[in-house]
């Protein structure tokens, strides 16, 4: 029974170091392209997935936030912010980072299966809950963020859309 308990830790050690390594590689040969695709299920379901847009050649542009409008019963409304890095001391960021990128994926229209659990974790929370909220909005707001030929960079105005609406029902509650 040990040794069973070893070989199993040593076979997921072994595969995460290859499965990290290749999705890392800065490369798009068709080996790394097939690798990646092997792994992209543990990669998403664990939250270790990283993109390479941060940096060069094509670094992200946007600078984009998530807000929840909620729409109470009684006609009270109430905007909820997930976490901003921006707004947060460094000790906040630290523990909060990984909302910067659970923004990212969710804004891409690809994983829209994950709106209504992202709308009812926000009826749920404390502070929401026992106002009895009919309706979430999940609300993105971004700029794009240009560089100019003199070297500065400019924001461009502030755009918002709603992008999904969610009708709570009671059993969303519990």
């Amino acid at each position: 029974m040990k040794n069973w308990k070893y070989v199993a830790i040593n076979i997921f050690l072994i595969f995460h170091i290859l499965a990290i390594s290749t999705w890392c590689l800065p490369m798009t040969n068709p080996f790394v392209q097939v690798c990646r695709f092997a792994v992209r299920p543990y990669f998403v379901w664990t939250g270790l997935f990283q993109s390479w847009d941060m940096f060069s050649p094509q670094p992200e542009t946007t600078n984009a936030y998530l807000e929840a409008i909620v729409l109470y019963q009684d006609g009270s409304t109430k905007i909820w912010s997930f976490p901003r890095m921006d707004l947060l001391s460094l000790n906040e960021r630290y523990h909060k980072e990984r909302y910067r990128k659970f923004v990212e994926v969710l804004l891409d229209g690809k994983n829209s299966v994950l709106w209504p659990d992202v709308a009812r974790h926000v009826a749920r929370l404390p502070g929401i809950r026992e106002g009895n909220p009919k309706k979430i909005l999940l609300l993105a707001r971004w700029s794009t963020i240009v560089y100019q030929d003199d070297g500065t960079f400019t924001r461009s105005p502030l755009d918002e859309d709603v992008f999904y609406r969610y009708d709570v029902e009671p059993g969303d509650l519990q």
